[in-house]
């Protein structure tokens, strides 16, 4: 194809008329080609090594609303599922990090607004401290900021903001 790729082409038609199924007919057998088609929106990706009769076959198969695909594109897609899945699942597994009480209360001052001055002084502590905590609150929650550690602490529910 002249102009574009055939990924591009089929994000721009489906964009336009996303009823339309789209067959790829491509002699890439590389993984990231196939996601690429697929997050597109195409309904098959097979490999320019298929008999006539096959391709035939498959745009009668996409056309009645089924999804084809070349076998060795099959076997990588299944496999990058089940590595997806595990990694997921090892994630679920890893526990929360858990915060101490007094780091608890350094993030309910920081998404209260105060300074490390402020959260000092409402603590009774000094803002090097105030400063050490928010440095540990940061690396157990592998995050960069003070508002992220906010943001975080709200969606995890760790946090109720009134």
């Amino acid at each position: 194809m002249p102009h574009r790729s055939g990924i591009e082409a089929t994000q721009q038609i489906k964009d336009l008329l996303p009823h339309v199924k789209i067959l790829m007919l491509t002699i890439s057998d590389e993984e990231a080609d196939l996601y690429e088609a697929i997050k597109a929106g195409a309904s098959g990706y097979l490999l320019k090594e298929i008999s006539i009769d096959e391709v035939a076959d498959a745009i009668r198969s996409v056309f009645a609303g089924q999804s084809r695909l070349s076998p060795s594109m099959a076997a990588k897609l299944l496999q990058e599922f089940a590595a997806m899945s595990k990694r997921a699942a090892e994630a679920r597994q890893l526990p929360a990090p858990r915060l101490t009480d007094r780091e608890m209360e350094v993030l309910r001052l920081v998404a209260q607004g105060l300074n490390n001055r402020d959260i000092a002084k409402e603590l009774f502590i000094s803002e090097n401290t105030v400063k050490n905590h928010i440095r540990n609150i940061l690396e157990k929650l592998h995050l960069h900021s003070r508002m992220e550690a906010v943001v975080y602490a709200v969606r995890e529910k760790l946090l109720e903001i009134k």
